[in-house]
Order: C-alpha cells, then sequence, then structure tokens
C-alpha cells in the first residue's frame, strides 16, 4: 500500500521531440550545411574565373597582333603612299663677286652673260675679261676657297646656268693678267652657253623624236638580208 494521495493532479514528463529529419531519414540541418558549402564552391569558382579574365594576361603588352593589320577587299595588307617633295634650296647671290672670262671664242659673249647673271641678282664685276683658255666647249665655274661665301655663290651661279661643274679656281686663274679683280667666283664661258639668256640655259632639254623613215630608202633587218620599200 503506498502513501501516494488519489486526489493529487498527476505530473507527466515531457516528451523528447525528436529531430526533423529529411528526405532519406537524414537530418534537415546536414542538407542544408551541404547546399551552402556547394553554393560556397561556386561562387568561388565564379569569381576567381572573372578575376583571371580581367586584364591582359601576364607578358602581353598590348600590341597589335601583325595580322590584325586593315586589309583591302583582296586580302592583300594596306600599305599608305607617301609623296615626298623635294625642293631646291634658294639661290646665294651675295657674299662674293662674278667674273665671267670668254673662253667661247665669241666675241662679246662675256658681257652678255655678265648681264644676264646681274639680273638674277648676282654682283658682278666689269668689266669682263678673257681667258687664257680658248675653244672651250663646256662652261666651268670656279671659285676661289679663301672667301666664306664664294663656293655657295659659285654653285647658285652654276645652277642658274644650267648646271654647270663647279671647282676651285687655279693659281693662278686663268685669265688674262692672272687676276679676278677681287671677285670670287670665276666663269669660264664655253661655246655651249656663250650668248644664251638665263631662260634658255635652265629651260628642260626636250626629247628627241627620230623621223620617221624616208619612203623608197633601203633598210637592212636583223638577219643581215637588204631590203626595199615595196611603195617605191
Amino acid at each position: 500500500m503506498t502513501n501516494e494521495d488519489p486526489n493529487a493532479p498527476v505530473t507527466r514528463e515531457p516528451s523528447r521531440r525528436s529531430p526533423r529529419q529529411g528526405v532519406g531519414g537524414s537530418p534537415m540541418g546536414s542538407t542544408i550545411s551541404i547546399v551552402l558549402a556547394v553554393v560556397a564552391v561556386i561562387v568561388g569558382f565564379l569569381i576567381l574565373n572573372n578575376l583571371t579574365d580581367d586584364g591582359p594576361s601576364a607578358g602581353d603588352s598590348g600590341s597589335i597582333p601583325v595580322d590584325s593589320a586593315p586589309v583591302d577587299t583582296t586580302g592583300s595588307s594596306v600599305i599608305e603612299n607617301t609623296t615626298t617633295t623635294t625642293t631646291e634650296p634658294a639661290l646665294v647671290t651675295t657674299g662674293a663677286t662674278v667674273v665671267v672670262a670668254n673662253a667661247s671664242g665669241v666675241g662679246g659673249s662675256a658681257g652678255r652673260m655678265s648681264t644676264e647673271l646681274a639680273t638674277v641678282g648676282f654682283t658682278m664685276v666689269e668689266p669682263a675679261i678673257n681667258s687664257t683658255q680658248s675653244g672651250l666647249t663646256a662652261s666651268i665655274v670656279q671659285y676661289d676657297p679663301s672667301q666664306a661665301a664664294a663656293q655657295a655663290v659659285a654653285e647658285s651661279v652654276a645652277r642658274s646656268m644650267g648646271g654647270l661643274t663647279v671647282e676651285t679656281v687655279a693659281t693662278p686663274p686663268p685669265v688674262e693678267g692672272g687676276s679676278l679683280n677681287g671677285a670670287g667666283v670665276l666663269v669660264l664661258l664655253g661655246s655651249d652657253q656663250a650668248d644664251k639668256t638665263v631662260a634658255q640655259m635652265t629651260a628642260p632639254v626636250a626629247a628627241v623624236t627620230p623621223a620617221p623613215g624616208v619612203s623608197g630608202e633601203t633598210t637592212t633587218d636583223t638577219t643581215g638580208d637588204t631590203t626595199g620599200d615595196t611603195t617605191g
């Protein structure tokens, strides 16, 4: 026989709640942990991949490959054509005086050439003199190297006369009396430029067109046979 009071309220012990289980009997917390781990791995991979793709890789200088040069419709590389314009330097007409010596044999041609060169702007020594050379075919321009500007003036005179040869003057100069009268440039005027104007001396040389064959003339072919014109 017990001493328990039959009228006392009955006290029940709280029941233990079993943890929630997921599909297949596994705890739900484990499933969530696995999902979060997978998501973290995926996010980390995407971030790493994005960092790798940004910017040029090591060693990339950013230069454009040769094959990426612009091409035309035919597929060949486009090459830019540039035109270079060459201009002659200005004539040097001051710094040395010029004297013309007649070596052409044409009387008075040295004085007339002096007048022509004066129109260009050269300072001429008057009167013109005669050269100790005679029958000179090609005109020559000579200069005194002891005068600083003489060579530049001599080269300008040579250009004005159609492009003559320029050289240093001999000692003594090849003129009557052996003196240039203080001039730094000597023009030995030959028969090629005697009595020509500056315009004539600097004019371009026209191409010579061979005259057509005369009817009735006899020609020789490449085999050496002589043939006649059938037109008579």
